[in-house]
Order: structure tokens, then C-alpha cells, then sequence
């Protein structure tokens, strides 16, 4: 059975917006011949977002997390599977699906500083979709536009300036304003802070979780920093080499990993407030390497650096399931009921919140 992450006890209540189902993409590296190699970034993932919920994605660089945010928007092609919005398949990408899902579905980049054209004004850049869609007169942009800079905290009276005019929290903001230009239902926010100082991080956090209270968008927030992803998702499904390892509601898979992957990265991540130590203190140090992308191991792709896994680990692949006495999420791995047992033998029973 393929990996899965669409499922009745991972999801909240609500009509689904956007889904993914079984999608699989390829790269292909190398110069011809016998020097081209195929790079599996996406390898049957089903993943689906409800309206108003926030769901976001880790896992460590080069497992997917960017390659499935661009197929959601249309950016990327999935080599096979599908993608819904709405219940209507855009995986095609007709000139009637385009539209429908550049309406619905915007992406915020992760570097402001490339991602906005430097030769153009503020004005250009956020009134930018609305030109391409023909959704307003020029009078009326301007006024709209000025009207989204107001949402993202930024003064209208900056519409006349240029992009090096602004910091990089500024054009964040900008960016996430053309975003919503076309009041899309869901916003895919590729990593959108990384590349920001972390005085600035806040204030653009602050921002999206303002904006989807306000406007009752749908996110999808991938992100490297676990701390991050906490303060603003309701449900976290993390990655591992174009597979989900996890999914579930954000407290409960931060409070008790239940995939030795997902217990190996929060353990790495660090925690500042004393009171939240206890649990996660001890750090797991996982063994050898990532596999490569190039040729995935059989069976659990994280078998190689499991320190549970057993002989159905290396023959057989993990389906996406809910771990025996519990509800609420779901974990590809053969012996989650042992990795949560041994969870509260390495690090202790939860501590009170």
C-alpha cells in the first residue's frame, strides 16, 4: 500500500481545498549518456488541506518539502498522481484549470530578495497579478494595492519605491502581499522566513497568523526551524527522502514523536524555554548518512539510520497508519508502538504544559 497522508484520522473537519494524491516527481541530473541520473524528490505522497487549517511541513534539505509546494501551485509538474482544488483536477494544467488555481492558490517565495523584481515599483509588483488576471481597472489597483500593503503593516505611501529601497523583513511583507492580491483561499509559504534575521522572523510570523485570523485563508508552511512551525500550524507532517514519515495534529506529534525520524529531529532542535526541556532534552545522534535520492534503500527509507529497525523494515515498505490505542495522526513505520514505548524510557513521561 503507497504511502498515504489522506486520511479521516489525520485530517480536521472541513470542506478540502487542496489535495495531492499519490504524487511522484523526478528530476534528471547529469549530462547524456551514461553520466544522466534520475533523482526521486517525490515519491507517492497524498496530502490534503482544509479550508482555514494550517499545515505545515519539515524535514531536512533535499526531501521533497520545496518540490511538492511548487507542484501544489502549478509551478511543477507531477510526473504521476493527481492534484485537486477544489474537487477539480488541475493536474493538467488546462488554461481554465490554470486560472482557477492561480485564483485560489498563491505561493510566498523564500528569498525576498530575488523573489521581487528589482526594476519594478511596489506598486508593479503587487498590483502585478491583478493586471495579469484583468481583475481591475488601473485606478482601482493602486487602490487595492494599497490596500493589501495596509494588511501586511506596511504605509501605502511606499508603493512608489523599489525593492533594495526595503529590508529584508519589508519585502517579505511585499511579497506576501502580491500573494493575496487575488484573494487566494490557501497560501503556500515556501520557507518564507529562513532567510530572514531572527528579530525580523517574528514580526513576519506574526503577520501570516494575523492574516489567516483575519482572512481565513488556508496555509501551508514549510519550514526548517521546528519552533517556528509550532507557533503557527495546526497539524505538522514531516518528510524524509520524498516520503511522509508522519502527519498529525502539531501538539501531539511534538509532545510524542511516534516515527524515530520525527523523534530524531525534534531532539536536534534546540529549546530555549527551560520549562519545555524535560522532554526532549537528550539528543538522538542518528548513524551514517542520508541515502541518496539517486538510489533509495528498500523497504523504510530510514531503515539505514533507524535504531528499531528489524528485518520488515528492510524488505518491506511502511504504509501510513494510525499507532495501536491512539488517534490523531499517522506514522510510516513498522514499530511506532515500540518507538513511542521507547520514548518514554529515553526521555520520561510528558511533562505538564
Amino acid at each position: 500500500m503507497p504511502a498515504s497522508g489522506s486520511s479521516p484520522a489525520s485530517q480536521p473537519t472541513g470542506d478540502v481545498v487542496l489535495e495531492a494524491r499519490e504524487v511522484v516527481k523526478t528530476f534528471t541530473t547529469g549530462r547524456g549518456g551514461l553520466g544522466r541520473t534520475r533523482v526521486s524528490s517525490v515519491d507517492g505522497i497524498s496530502l490534503s488541506l482544509r479550508a482555514g487549517e494550517s499545515l505545515g511541513i519539515v524535514g531536512e534539505s533535499g526531501c521533497g518539502k520545496s518540490t511538492l509546494a511548487r507542484m501544489l501551485v502549478g509551478l511543477e509538474v507531477p510526473d504521476s498522481g493527481s492534484i485537486t482544488y477544489r474537487g477539480r483536477d488541475v493536474t493538467g494544467a488546462r488554461r481554465a484549470d490554470r486560472r482557477l488555481l492561480r485564483q485560489g492558490v498563491q505561493m510566498v517565495f523564500q528569498d525576498p530578495y530575488t523573489s521581487l523584481d528589482p526594476r519594478m515599483t511596489v506598486l508593479e509588483i503587487v498590483g502585478e497579478p491583478l493586471a495579469a488576471s484583468r481583475t481591475a481597472a488601473r485606478a482601482a489597483r493602486r487602490e487595492r494595492v494599497a490596500e493589501l500593503l495596509t494588511l501586511v503593516g506596511l504605509a501605502p505611501d511606499l508603493m512608489e519605491r523599489y525593492p533594495h529601497q526595503f529590508s529584508g523583513g519589508q519585502r517579505q511583507r511585499i511579497g506576501i502581499a502580491r500573494a493575496l492580491a487575488l484573494e487566494p483561499e490557501v497560501l503556500v509559504c515556501d520557507e518564507p522566513v529562513s532567510a530572514l534575521d531572527v528579530s525580523v522572523q517574528a514580526q513576519v510570523v506574526n503577520v501570516l497568523r494575523d492574516l489567516q485570523r483575519r482572512l481565513g485563508v488556508t496555509l501551508l508552511f514549510i519550514a526548517h526551524d521546528l519552533s517556528v512551525v509550532r507557533q503557527v500550524t495546526d497539524r505538522v507532517a514531516v518528510m524524509y527522502l520524498g516520503r511522509i514519515a508522519e502527519i498529525g495534529r502539531t501538539a501531539t506529534l511534538y509532545e510524542a514523536p511516534a516515527h524515530p525520524y520525527t523523534q530524531a529531529l525534534l531532539s536536534a532542535s534546540p529549546v530555549v524555554d527551560r520549562s519545555r526541556r524535560g522532554r526532549m532534552a537528550a539528543r538522538i545522534v542518528l548513524d551514517g548518512d542520508p541515502p541518496s535520492p539517486t538510489d533509495p534503500p528498500p523497504g523504510c527509507r530510514f531503515h539505514t539510520r533507524c535504531r528499531l529497525a528489524q528485518d520488515d523494515c528492510r524488505a518491506e515498505v511502511p504504509s501510513l497508519r494510525s499507532p495501536a490505542t491512539e488517534s490523531g495522526r499517522l506514522v510510516a513505520c513498522h514499530h511506532a508502538e515500540d518507538a513511542l514505548t521507547r520514548l518514554d524510557e529515553v526521555f520520561g513521561p510528558p511533562t505538564a504544559r
